[in-house]
C-alpha cells in the first residue's frame, strides 16, 4: 500500500502493480481496493494498475464535509501520480464518479464503466425522494447495520426478508465498515435513478472513447440504463456480457477491457 494526498489533504491509500500505460479502477460501493485484486491483477500483463481506496473507506481518509468534487480530486490525485493522464474503469456507482470526473475535466484517455446502477423505466421502483437524507441521517447516528439494510432494499431492491437472513452472514461486518459513505454514492448518482431517462447533458463534455458494459441475465434496469447511456453520443460503445450479472466474473470482463484500453 502506498498513499497520495488528495486537493484538500485527505490521504488516499492505494496499491499498483503491472507496467504499462496508467489504468485506475473506481469502485462502486462497499468497495475498497482489494475488491478488485483479480481484475487488476488480470489487467496489470498488460498496464499499470491502480486501485484504491475511496475516501471513508479502507485505509484512506475523509473530510467532515462531503462533495462528489473532493471525490474528483482524488482521483485526479491518483492521476497525477500516474504520470498526469491516465486511463479509467469505473464500477457501479464508481461508474457515474468516473463519468463525471471525465466529465469535469480529469485527464482521463479511455473510459470503461461496467453497469452504472441506473434506473431510467419503471421496470422497478425508483428511489424514494428522501433517500439520501435518510441514508445520512442513518449513517450519521452510528446505525451503520440499518443503513446497509435500507440500501439493500430501498437502492438494490433486494426482499426485506432476504436482507434479514444476511444480517447473519460473515460478509455483513464488512459492508457495516464501509455503510458511512453510503450517502456518497446517492450523491453521485444524483437524480439518475429517478425513473425518469438520463440527462443528456450532465456528460456531454465527455470526449473520449467510452466502453459501456452491461450483463443481460441482471436486474433489467441495468441493461436498459446501459442502453441508454451509450446512445447519448457516437463515442460511447456498447458492450453486453451474455450470462452476467452485475457481479461479472472479472475473467470474461478483463479480457474486453483489455481489448478497449489497448487498442488506439
Amino acid at each position: 500500500m502506498d498513499k497520495v494526498f488528495s486537493a484538500d489533504g485527505t490521504v488516499i491509500a492505494y496499491e499498483q502493480r503491472g507496467a504499462g500505460p496508467a489504468l485506475v479502477l473506481v469502485g462502486g460501493a462497499f468497495m475498497t481496493r482489494g475488491a478488485s485484486a483479480e481484475l487488476a491483477g488480470l489487467l496489470a500483463e498488460h498496464c499499470t494498475v491502480i486501485t484504491y481506496d475511496r475516501r471513508g473507506r479502507g485505509d484512506s481518509g475523509d473530510s467532515p464535509e462531503y462533495d462528489v468534487q473532493r471525490e474528483v480530486e482524488d482521483l485526479d490525485a491518483l492521476i497525477e501520480h500516474a504520470g498526469g493522464e491516465a486511463m479509467v474503469f469505473g464500477m457501479s456507482s464508481g461508474a457515474v464518479l468516473a463519468l463525471e470526473a471525465a466529465a469535469r475535466g480529469s485527464a482521463v484517455t479511455r473510459l470503461a464503466v461496467y453497469e452504472p446502477p441506473f434506473i431510467t423505466d419503471d421496470s422497478r421502483p425508483p428511489l424514494p425522494a428522501d433517500y439520501v437524507a435518510h441514508l445520512t441521517e442513518l449513517a450519521e447516528q452510528g446505525a451503520y447495520g440499518d443503513a446497509v439494510a435500507y440500501f439493500l432494499t430501498a437502492a438494490v431492491g433486494l426482499p426485506a426478508e432476504a436482507v434479514a437472513g444476511m444480517r447473519q452472514a460473515p460478509f455483513w461486518a464488512d459492508m457495516e465498515a464501509t455503510a458511512r459513505t453510503l450517502p456518497y454514492d446517492g450523491q453521485i448518482m444524483g437524480e439518475t435513478m429517478s425513473g425518469q431517462p438520463l440527462p443528456t447533458d450532465r456528460w456531454q463534455s465527455v470526449t473520449v472513447p467510452v466502453l459501456v458494459g452491461s450483463g443481460d441475465a441482471g436486474a433489467p434496469q441495468m441493461l436498459t440504463g446501459a442502453r441508454e447511456l451509450a446512445a447519448l453520443a457516437d463515442n460511447f460503445t456498447l458492450h453486453v456480457f451474455p450470462g452476467q450479472e452485475h457481479n461479472i466474473d472479472p475473467r470474461l470482463l478483463a479480457p474486453a477491457l483489455t481489448s478497449f484500453f489497448t487498442t488506439s
